[in-house]
């Protein structure tokens, strides 16, 4: 290296002389001054190990005091280039989180109600696996900052795949009666409810792991909904920021289905890669993240999370778009209570629920 160089990688005098003279200044503190107040303020049980431990830091403080010079002198070192590293870093994190991926809506289905409750348990008593949910939704245009206030919505069948509402539509396969599960669950109001996002963004559901139906793979509805209040029990005014579905891993799904009630339930499961909603894209798409309570007995239940990516100032019911492929058997735009899909399908229905 060249006295050029060097010189241009030295600290200004003045900035180093000042930086010497704090670390003797400490050095004096710790050696004099400190021994002095524990003497006069009478806290001095003990002193000759708390001097030593004194001392001892004193040598700490020497040594550091040498390696922090060192690192002083590098930190002045080619600023300009730790600053743009550091800045080059701070971009790739922030663009580089999942949170950031704005979620896109999708179809709404056929099976949506108005009006559910407020609540944090759904389940009102159905039989199956439990499911915590904890959702949390951020502003995706915005860093990622928490919306709260924001009110979740989420709605999916039971173990047998009926929804609530529509309890005589078929699920398809070979499953007993919705009215054979020996609840008490309300026909209108199981496995639906919302839930108000605290300051943090954060919302909790207690249901139990949804079953399924042809032609779909195992989920659930969900909406965000900003601008509203809690009333009446429900949530009313606003509007719809983000129409979704949450999505489970194929392998537990599947281990789920073994158990009772849902191996009651028999036929052609349709795995994720073959549903026509689910498009692959992983988290950003709505797949959960699953933990089992017990890890050797999924009977125990699972915890579900995700990060929900939306735009509060969107609005997108999901009502008769939004994507998800054609269905099979067609889903029809206002289907009555009980009324499985029909044949009959409006064509600007995109998707089954």
């Amino acid at each position: 290296m060249t006295a050029a160089t060097a010189n241009a990688h030295r600290p200004p005098e003045d900035a180093r002389c000042a930086f010497i003279l704090c670390a003797q200044r400490g050095l004096r503190f710790l050696t004099v001054v400190l021994p002095m107040f524990m003497d006069m303020t009478g806290k001095h049980k003990d002193t000759s190990l708390t001097r030593r431990r004194a001392l001892a830091v004193t040598g700490g403080t020497v040594a550091a005091g040498g390696l922090a010079v060192a690192g002083y002198q590098s930190a002045f070192a080619d600023d300009a280039t730790t600053t743009a590293e550091a800045g080059a870093t701070a971009s790739a994190t922030s663009t580089g989180g999942a949170c950031m991926t704005l979620m896109s809506s999708v179809t709404e289905g056929p099976y949506y109600l108005d009006g559910a409750l407020v609540r944090k348990d759904i389940s009102e008593g159905k039989s199956g696996v439990p499911l915590t949910l904890r959702l949390t939704v951020v502003d995706a245009t915005d860093g990622c900052t928490p919306v709260p206030g924001a009110a979740v919505e989420i709605w999916h069948c039971d173990a047998w795949g009926y929804y609530s509402g529509y309890t005589t539509a078929n699920p398809g396969g070979s499953a007993p009666a919705e009215s054979e599960d020996g609840s008490t669950a309300n026909d209108n109001t199981y496995l639906r409810g919302y839930q108000i996002a605290n300051a943090n963004g954060v919302v909790k559901f207690e249901t139990i792991f949804p079953g399924w139906y042809t032609p779909r793979t195992c989920h659930i509805h969900l909406k965000v909904h900003t601008g509203g209040q809690k009333e009446d029990g429900t949530y009313e005014g606003g509007k719809v920021n983000y129409t979704g579905q949450l999505f489970f891993a194929d392998a537990i799904a599947e281990e789920i289905f073994t158990l009772e009630p849902y191996a009651q339930h028999s036929g052609s499961y349709t795995v994720l890669a073959d549903d026509m909603v689910y498009d692959g894209g992983g988290a950003s798409s709505g797949l959960l993240t699953l933990k089992a309570v017990h890890r050797k007995d999924p009977s125990k239940g699972y915890k579900g999370s995700l990060t929900l990516g939306v735009d509060p100032d969107a609005e997108n019911t999901g009502a008769g778009g939004g994507g998800g492929g054609t269905p099979p058997s067609g889903a029809p735009s206002d289907a009555p209570t009980g009324t499985p899909p029909s044949d009959s399908a409006s064509p600007s229905a995109s998707a089954s629920s």
